[in-house]
């Protein structure tokens, strides 16, 4: 889970996704690379229960069975939390490596790697032995355009892409609000395709749910009355082959009772 811009819902974006595996059945790691700056731990709510991170595994002070962190809620689901007092160079791309290569010994089916903002050792780690993108953008022309940067990257400094091959890249919109496209305001659905030119994958709403949702430390698409935490989840079911319409494109008409009260 990658973006050129910071803010834009990556880690958020995360949490649901590697949920959303889970609750189908999939045995899910989700790890969080932003050495320094971790917030995954609080997103998924588990921020007390760390006493071992990412870079301790690394560094051979602690075993993965030791840093990772089984979600209560649910099951099949687990967390490797980044730390906060390391420097970014603490990940290696030998040490990274070993501890994915480590979850797939595991029998993990996915292993999601959130990713911090922009190009630096973080972001480059993070996507480096990546097998499938999403590129998290808002739409807006500052973060879509730092989208387009990280494409380039994608294509040219990953395991991937040193064997001759290519990673499988995916488009997921997050704060889109119609209204705001109508009048000019935001980018688009067909401006930001234009300019990318990736397969979208998923359109997330504006929605109130997302921060709710993130105080509390549950993730968003667990939360079926929002709708952020139904395009979460229809952003899953695509990525496991199904085939699921966008929603939330449109202005929403509301009903002479909305109207006239204002709901």
């Amino acid at each position: 889970m990658t973006s050129g811009k910071g803010g834009v819902g990556k880690t958020t974006s995360s949490a649901a996704f590697a949920t959303g595996l889970a609750l189908r059945g999939y045995k899910t790691a989700v790890i969080d690379f932003d050495v320094g700056l971790r917030n995954l731990d609080l997103i998924m709510g588990c921020e007390r229960r760390v006493v071992y991170d990412f870079v301790n595994v690394i560094n051979g002070e602690a075993n993965l069975r030791q840093a990772l962190i089984k979600d209560k809620r649910t099951d099949n689901l687990y967390i490797l939390p980044a730390s906060q007092t390391r420097d970014k160079e603490a990940l290696t791309q030998e040490g990274v490596g070993k501890v994915l290569e480590d979850l797939k010994a595991d029998s993990f089916d996915f292993i999601i790697c959130d990713s911090p903002a922009g190009i630096e050792r973080g972001a480059a780690m993070a996507m480096y032995y990546a097998d499938d993108a999403v590129i998290v953008t808002n739409p807006e022309v500052s973060s879509v355009r730092d989208s387009d940067r990280i494409l380039g990257l994608l294509q040219s400094r990953t395991e991937k892409a040193e064997q001759g091959g290519s990673i499988r890249e995916h488009l997921l919109i997050t704060r889109y609000n119609p209204e705001r496209v109508e009048s000019g305001d935001m980018l688009g659905l067909e401006d930001v395709l234009d300019i990318l030119a990736v397969p979208l994958i998923g359109v997330i709403p504006e929605s109130g749910g997302v921060l709710q949702a993130s105080n509390s430390g549950n993730p968003v698409i667990l939360d079926t009355e929002s709708t952020a935490g139904r395009a979460y989840d229809d952003f899953v079911r695509r990525f496991l082959g199904e085939t699921v319409p966008h929603r939330f494109l449109e202005v929403e008409k509301k009903g002479i009772f909305k109207r006239l009260f204002g709901a």
